[in-house]
């Protein structure tokens, strides 16, 4: 949607988008954000290819001591993000629309729930759908006993540790990373649609420091968005590549080498870039409706093969368990199952405060025409929803597998702790086993795609001044830098690289948000007047 397009009377704030810009080379590029972020993320991979086993010790500890020191903001955070969601939703100021009295919407609902769903948390379900609940269930918290010691199963404490486990997993899954993505959609939607800024996270602090966002004020807010999306979006490109190699590795026997992981990346971005240059309209668009129709019919070869009666059940018990053990599973005061706050929760609200101005731009762009209260009800409930049924269905059927049948395939994989293996040996005991752990793979890889390719439309966006329509050029290279990103991480500590990526990066930007949730409030009253 261009600037221009809007329908509404512009505030005379005269910050206009690309206003500050320098052309340089064929660039169209903000000064300073885009050569600082650019010149400091080349640095980072270059320091990093370097120094690799420094590299990976420094951020195994920097992983260690945010997620212990800062686990309370973290949590607090979080919280706070939901409850201010659910206010909106239920105060007058819930009939604002996005764009003014007459937007309408660009996307009908089919495809902007599949352009939330892809951009949102693809990559994330495919690799710790299978994982999570079984690793919960193997080591519950909230005090819960363990149901398997020493390889053997305690029957009265299995209930308690399946219910608990599905719980903690729809909690990572559920209202608070939607929450988290649905605050800086809605005040970039109110920012570009309703106050004609520009699209850029900066804008989303004008009710707050006015004109000042033109300066330095502005400059850091969006080089720490610039940062906290590229780092958040190579944790996911990681996870993705890892997963897809293991599934490779299971079905053909490709290696499963780190100079696989590198051409597979390498080889993926190749594709996203094609990909960026296609554009929002026949690019993502298309890809993420791909992906829909792919992870449903996935989804429901599961469901028709795997423990029909159980996930249907299951779906409803499972919601039922999530809303009445949030609020335990929220507060922290007197717990004391700090391995699974630390181990889980910190780092996914980190990763998701982290992927908050990729995925808050991609929604606030295809969300024009809705109102606050149809925009947050539909970020917020319809994903988590959909979370919940494939939680349900993957992670359920591994749990059936173990329990009913004494399969331990998915189980050894939380025990020898290989994560990218989990959905590839719960497909292996289903019929079609290789058919379905190829759709699996494919999946990743476009999910891998369209992840790519929205990440670096949004940092272009950012980088460009809010311009919406700059060089091509320009995404390509942050295209290009999110791939090596993902590589060096890799390659210097692995998973838990990526892991403290994430978290280093989404550390400052949650300050950020809690001052982001103030400004939105202040723009929806200016609205409401």
């Amino acid at each position: 949607m261009a600037q221009t397009d809007l329908d509404t009377e512009a505030p005379d704030h005269g910050l206009e988008p690309g206003q500050d810009n320098v052309k340089v080379l064929g660039l169209d590029v903000h000064n300073p954000v885009f050569f600082f972020s650019a010149v400091v993320i080349v640095a980072f991979v270059i320091v990093t290819l370097i120094f690799r086993e420094s590299a990976g010790e420094v951020l195994g500890g920097l992983r260690s001591w945010l997620t212990s020191t800062f686990d309370w903001l973290f949590m607090l955070a979080g919280n706070l993000f939901v409850l201010f969601c659910v206010v909106i939703v239920l105060s007058p100021l819930g009939k604002v629309r996005l764009g003014g009295a007459d937007a309408k919407p660009e996307f009908s609902y089919s495809g902007w729930f599949a352009m939330l769903f892809a951009a949102g948390m693809g990559i994330g379900l495919m690799f710790f759908g299978v994982l999570e609940p079984m690793y919960h269930f193997n080591n519950p918290p909230l005090g819960v006993a363990p149901p398997v010691v020493d390889g053997a199963v305690n029957a009265e404490a299995v209930a308690a540790a399946r219910e608990v486990g599905m719980s903690a997993t729809i909690f990572h899954w559920g209202l608070h990373p939607w929450a988290i993505y649905a605050v800086v959609a809605l005040s970039l939607s109110l920012a570009a649609y309703n106050n004609k800024l520009p699209l850029s996270i900066r804008s989303a602090f004008y009710p707050i420091f006015g004109e000042s966002i033109r300066g330095w004020v502005g400059h850091v807010i969006d080089t720490m968005a610039v940062f906290a999306t590229l780092f958040g979006l190579a944790t996911s490109l990681g996870f993705g590549a890892s997963q897809a190699l293991a599934g490779l590795n299971e079905l053909y026997g490709v290696p499963n080498t780190d100079t696989m992981k590198v051409l597979l990346i390498l080889g993926i971005t190749a594709v996203a870039l094609v990909s960026v240059v296609a554009g929002l309209e026949a690019g993502v668009k298309r890809l993420s409706e791909i992906n829909m129709v792919l992870a449903l019919v996935l989804l429901v070869f599961v469901i028709a093969l795997g423990p029909t009666v159980a996930i249907v059940t299951g779906f409803f018990s499972n919601s039922w368990d999530y809303i009445t053990r949030l609020p335990q599973l929220s507060n922290w005061i007197g717990r004391e199952d700090t391995g699974f706050l630390h181990g889980w929760t910190t780092f996914y609200w980190a990763w998701w405060i982290s992927w908050s101005p990729f995925v808050g731009m991609f929604i606030a762009r295809v969300s024009y025409g809705r109102t606050v209260r149809e925009f947050i009800t539909c970020v917020l409930i319809i994903p988590t929803l959909v979370s919940i049924l494939w939680m349900t269905t993957f992670g359920g059927t591994a749990l059936d597998q173990f329990l009913a049948d004494g399969y331990t395939g998915v189980q050894q994989t939380v025990v020898d702790y290989v994560p990218e293996l989990s959905l590839f040996r719960m497909l292996a005991e289903l019929p079609l086993a290789s058919i379905t752990s190829l759709v699996g793979i494919i999946l990743v890889i476009v999910f891998f795609v369209t992840s790519s390719d929205s990440g670096s439309l949004v940092i272009d966006t950012i980088t460009a001044g809010g311009k919406v329509d700059a060089p091509v050029a320009q995404r390509v290279f942050w295209a290009i830098f999110e791939g090596l990103v993902a590589i060096v991480l890799l390659l210097g500590g692995g998973l838990a690289a990526l892991q403290a990526g994430a978290i280093a990066t989404g550390f400052p930007f949650a300050l950020l948000m809690l001052l982001m949730m103030y400004a939105t409030f202040k723009a929806l009253r200016s609205q409401e007047r």
